[in-house]
């Protein structure tokens, strides 16, 4: 039997990687893992956008946890082979505060008592205080503790230090899942096993930076760090299973950043673990990670179980009877979603009333069909549109009708007790936007052909708008404007901790393609004609010239290179939040790894590697002004050598 752990990062994230975008349905993405119990967390979903096939997928029974408030975030599930693993009593969440409607019985509950505030010494938050009760803390649907009969399964996604204000949410949820276990162990006496993304590092050698000698020294430091080394063996009652098979493995990691292209050097972490109690280590056979499978930022990680042990007394015990598995179906605990009203008929559903229905025919009396109108009363009750045609016989004729049918019906009389109603003229509305606008729009007159100087110059201030308002409005390109652009053009230093505001690079940019435009429309109004030169020469040398001219308003940037590996830099865009955002810049091409170049404020420069990525960056419009300045260098250079 194997029991496998993956933070999936996302439900909707999963299929759309290879080779979970092959299969038609969520069971044969659980059928390709290979195991009989599976435990997925980050599902970022919740009750109501769960799909069917997710929620009911085959042979496998299911059970979720999601936030009591918050949609579409953090979240947990399992997924267990009807056929080889169903549980006896599952739960959601550590605190026994979380139930179904109606409650889970006596019966029902995994344990008789709970985790209680007073329990544990909270951690307190930066106010001083401390957590009153569990409810906030299960209420991010972040546990779910399952009771296979061998061992209670409790699969769970601890939080992730996101800010300082952060830290005592984390460290009070730790506690929490401590005592739950603690309570299983010495209370009632059960075996354990905790799966999941415990988010911290269990040792230096679990961190990609675990070996530099400045983290060495401060690693259990951090207060969730020190935590787990004393709850792990030899400290603490849980074992680390899969370190145990693999005690000196290097890069045993599960976890990488995506935005840096970390997975490709093995640049992560260990956050995922099977922790284990000590009366299950005779069942384990082997455990592992699986780095291989993509869909997430995470890596799956698995133990396999042996299907019998043979006990000191030379009693020969199987699995499947450790478990309390029956032989034939087997039903699965009340808060599996085969029983939510949704899926199980008892709830009608948003879609059911936009399926399809037969139609259904009147019936009158002994069941003959309602007897058919006459043609004399349809015509008598035309609708508005044929009726307003009717009476207007200079018309054409609508609604399905030839002319003389038309004319025929216009011939027939109304009774005089219905009122007629004078045609309907047919007037379009016009929208009021479009009549402000058709009223606001000024025709501009344009002496000759506008150049492509035009599309680049400044827009005018409020002071100068109101003057060119009240004058006739005519595209021209002054000396002055030209000289007052190419004044205002300056360079400025980009680099990553001040960036350079909107504003200025918008200004910037706008400098240096107006300068070049210029020199486009220069070149087209005073380069010789045709007329004035009849040889060819000056006419081709013209031609060139606005053919380098124009290759070098649209030429591609080229990326510079860093200033460390002489190679060149690679161009990201920026995504976050900000002003900043949709900006792009230059870094060094190079991928991150242990040891690479954060910058002097993050990194040692005695503990730099260089053969991963050093620390350039340039924002793209700097390295556009740059090109512009040097082929503007150029230019000149070639006429000052000319003849």
């Amino acid at each position: 039997m194997r029991i496998l752990s993956w933070n999936i990062n996302g439900i909707r994230t999963l299929p759309k990687y290879h080779p979970w975008n092959t299969f038609k349905s969520f069971e044969g993405i659980l059928d390709e893992l290979k195991a009989d119990i599976i435990c997925f967390q980050e599902m970022k979903s919740s009750r109501a956008l769960i799909p069917r096939d997710v929620a009911l997928p085959g042979h496998f029974y299911s059970f979720f946890s999601f936030p009591v408030t918050k949609g579409g975030y953090s979240g947990v599930a399992v997924f267990a082979d009807s056929r080889t693993a169903v549980p006896m009593k599952a739960e959601e969440g550590l605190s026994g505060r979380l139930q179904p409607q109606p409650p889970l019985s006596a019966d029902e509950r995994i344990s008789p008592s709970y985790p209680l505030p007073e329990d544990i010494i909270a951690y307190p938050d930066e106010q001083g205080e401390v957590p009153s009760t569990f409810d906030a803390l299960d209420g991010e649907g972040r546990a779910l503790v399952l009771d296979f009969g061998l061992f209670v399964l409790i699969n769970v996604y601890c939080p992730n230090e996101t800010s300082d204000a952060r830290l005592s949410f984390k460290m009070n949820y730790h506690l929490m899942l401590q005592e739950r276990v603690r309570k299983l162990i010495e209370e009632e006496h059960r075996e354990v096993v905790v799966v999941g993304d415990i988010n911290i590092c269990a040792a230096p050698l679990d961190h990609c930076d675990g070996h530099l000698p400045s983290n060495q020294a401060t690693f259990y430091d951090h207060p969730a760090r020190a935590w787990f080394h004393n709850w792990l063996s030899p400290q603490g009652p849980m074992i680390d299973i899969v370190r145990t098979f693999w005690p000196d493995r290097k890069g045993l990691f599960t976890c990488w950043n995506m935005k840096l292209q970390a997975r490709e050097t093995n640049y992560g972490t260990r956050v995922d673990y099977i922790l284990i109690t000590k009366g299950l280590i005779p069942w384990i056979q082997y455990g592992d990670i699986l780095p291989s499978l993509k869909g997430s930022d995470h890596c799956p990680i698995y133990i396999d179980l042996r299907d019998e042990i043979t006990l000191e007394s030379g009693e020969t015990v199987k699995l499947r009877d450790a478990m309390k598995q029956a032989d034939g179906p087997q039903e699965p605990p009340r808060i599996s979603s085969k029983f939510w009203d949704e899926f199980s008929g008892k709830q009608t559903t948003l879609a059911s009333f936009f399926g399809k229905r037969a139609a259904s025919k009147e019936v009158v009396g002994n069941g003959s069909p309602p007897a058919r109108a006459p043609a004399l009363e349809k015509s008598e009750a035309p609708s508005k549109a044929c009726d307003a045609q009717a009476s207007d016989p200079t018309s054409p004729p609508r609604c399905g009708q030839s002319g003389a049918e038309s004319a025929d019906a216009s011939k027939i009389a109304k009774p005089s007790n219905v009122p007629r109603q004078p045609p309907v003229p047919t007037v379009k509305k016009r929208r009021s936007s479009d009549h402000t606008s058709t009223a606001s729009k000024k025709q501009k007159r344009v002496k000759g052909q506008a150049s492509i100087a035009t599309f680049f110059s400044k827009p005018l201030t409020n002071a100068s708008a109101a003057a060119s308002s009240k004058a006739e409005e005519v595209i021209e390109i002054k000396d002055d404007a030209l000289m007052s652009a190419a004044s205002a053009s300056a360079s400025i230093s980009a680099s990553a901790a001040d960036p350079p505001s909107s504003s200025q690079l918008d200004e910037d940019q706008l400098d240096a393609d107006y300068r070049l435009a210029c020199e486009l429309a220069e070149a087209e109004t005073n380069g010789p004609s045709a007329d004035d030169n009849p040889s060819p020469s000056p006419s081709a040398s013209s031609s060139s010239q606005k053919k380098a001219a124009w290759s070098e308003l649209f030429a591609p940037i080229q990326p510079p290179k860093c200033t460390v590996h002489n190679e060149p830099t690679k161009m990201y865009t920026v995504n976050k939040q900000g002003p900043n955002k949709g900006k792009t810049f230059f870094i060094c091409s190079r991928p991150v790894g242990p040891g690479y170049d954060k910058g002097k404020g993050e990194r040692l420069r005695e503990e730099v590697d260089h053969r991963y990525r050093c620390n350039y960056f340039k924002w793209a419009s700097e390295v556009r002004k740059e090109a512009l300045r040097e082929r503007g260098r150029e230019r000149t250079r070639t006429k000052s050598e000319g003849p």
